[in-house]
């Protein structure tokens, strides 16, 4: 038993450390590609109608926000098309509805397209509104955006290009300093953005449309073959079917397009259980035309880690599970090498902190207060481990399963509250149960550890034990705090 704990766990680890230390290997192009400048070959504006897509399912809260955002963006209104691509069942249909009157009322081509259905989910919509778009461009906005008046002049002249086929803005957060948990996901997709998506793109790599914020050329996605709902990554899908074919991204770090943070923790759950099984999807589907096409062995590798990260997720659940019995096994006085050999592991840890440290300084004047939050948002990362482990399972298994959109709650500062929104969740689901377990589990293994006296395995432990209860915890007084 010792033996197949040991070796389980070491495999793990491997695992772990081999997708954490590819931190390493991002810090190495961002210091070698730091100064090289994404500029558009011709500065003029492309004389062409642009559409903008709105694709949306409920969401009373935003809806005005949005189209009253797109409609002062500074381009002309008869080289304009706006669709807002609505599935929605509820009053915010009328919402919509009296919302577009209104614009058309002030001269702005804006239409109120509804399919009757959500066959596709969002891939469906945005493929339904793309059969009668007018424009040459397409642009797109989820309903959590506010895009900037500019941002068709910053983005249209990398267009000049006949090879760009898409252009992707960097998310900035409306509510990223409302609490602990917006702070943590500002953090991360900080990271997403100006290290990942920013360093694979001046490198060479590829890299993905982020589902909104971002502006295609309207050949560019019929010659990918057009949206697909087989996956719950459709931007993922369709971003990599498009390089493949030979066109290239342009992703902008220095031209951002402000967003709402989920600040309620199940809303955020549902959101990282849909990219972690729809990435894991997509791989399934993309890898093998990545590998069977003509690029460079380090676009191949590069696209590897890009689309299979996810799978360290249930990794980091079991490194959680066997962490107890491993107290046990190292005190039985034996596999003193090995344990030796476990210490550098470490490295990933290191590869992480660094990899988070330059995003923060690259776009923070205050990013030593920011990167303060990093124990706080690995430990969130490791407690997120049963939601995402069976998104996982079920994208490795194709079990489908319904495109759950993210909640909007329209909340920007800390006036704002999300607790009386209807769509805030109200049950308690399988995996906080389970979360609640694996909290009680590390404790043990805390325990453990002091009784031992092995007090370098504590802070490793401490991790899990208060990622599992704070997302456990937060999920279950979220659920019950709101308002009736």
């Amino acid at each position: 038993m010792d033996d197949i704990v040991l070796i389980s766990y070491f495999i793990s680890l491997t695992i772990l450390f081999v997708f954490g230390s590819h931190g390493f290997i991002m810090i190495y192009y961002y210091n070698k590609y730091k100064n090289v400048k994404n500029t558009p070959t011709d500065e003029t504006m492309p004389e062409s109608v642009v559409t903008i897509q709105l694709p949306m399912y409920n969401e009373l809260y935003v809806v005005e926000r949005l189209i009253d955002s797109v409609c002062k963006i500074e381009y002309p209104k008869d080289k304009l098309e706006i669709q807002v691509l609505d599935d929605s069942t509820d009053e915010t249909v009328d919402i919509v509805r009296k919302a577009v009157e209104a614009k058309k009322a002030e001269g702005f081509n804006i239409e109120h397209i509804r399919r009757g259905s959500r066959e596709g989910f969002k891939a469906g919509a945005l493929k339904a509104g793309m059969a009668i778009a007018k424009g040459e461009y397409v642009a797109i906005f989820d309903a959590d955006f506010i895009p900037q008046p500019d941002f068709l002049k910053k983005t249209l002249p990398f267009f000049n290009d006949n090879k760009v086929g898409m252009v992707q803005t960097r998310w900035e957060h409306l509510n990223g300093d409302y609490s602990i948990l917006t702070k943590t996901q500002a953090l991360a997709l900080d990271g997403h953005f100006v290290i990942e998506q920013n360093v694979r793109n001046k490198a060479g790599f590829f890299i993905n449309f982020n589902g909104t914020a971002g502006i295609w050329r309207k050949s560019c996605i019929e010659d990918a073959g057009n949206w697909h709902a087989d996956t719950l990554t459709e931007d993922l899908d369709l971003s990599y079917r498009a390089q493949l074919n030979g066109w290239r991204f342009v992703f902008l770090k220095d031209i951002t397009s402000p967003a709402e943070l989920p600040a309620e923790i199940n809303a955020l759950k549902a959101q990282q259980f849909r990219w972690t099984k729809g990435a894991v999807e997509t791989a399934k589907k993309i890898l093998p035309l990545v590998w069977k096409s003509d690029q460079p062995l380090r676009v191949k590798l590069q696209s590897t880690f890009h689309l299979t990260n996810n799978l360290a997720f249930p990794f980091i659940l079991l490194s959680a599970i066997l962490n107890v019995p491993l107290i046990y096994v190292k005190n039985s006085g034996s596999h003193e090498a090995y344990f030796a050999i476990m210490s550098l592991f470490i490295f990933a840890f290191i590869s992480s902190f660094m990899f988070y440290l330059y995003s923060q300084k690259d776009i923070h004047t205050n990013w030593r207060k920011r990167i303060v939050l990093f124990p706080l948002f690995m430990a969130g990362s490791m407690g997120l481990a049963v939601n995402n482990s069976r998104a996982v399972i079920e994208g490795l298994l194709s079990r489908k399963s319904e495109f759950v959109r993210t909640p909007k709650f329209k909340v920007e500062n800390s006036k704002d509250t999300w607790k009386s929104n209807k769509y805030a969740a109200t049950k308690i689901d399988t995996s906080t149960i389970v979360e609640t377990i694996m909290a009680a589990y590390c404790l043990v293994g805390i325990g453990s550890s002091l009784y031992f006296l092995e007090l370098a395995a504590i802070p490793f432990q401490l991790l899990f034990f208060i990622g599992f209860s704070f997302i456990s915890y937060t999920s279950i007084r979220h659920a019950y705090a709101k308002k009736v």
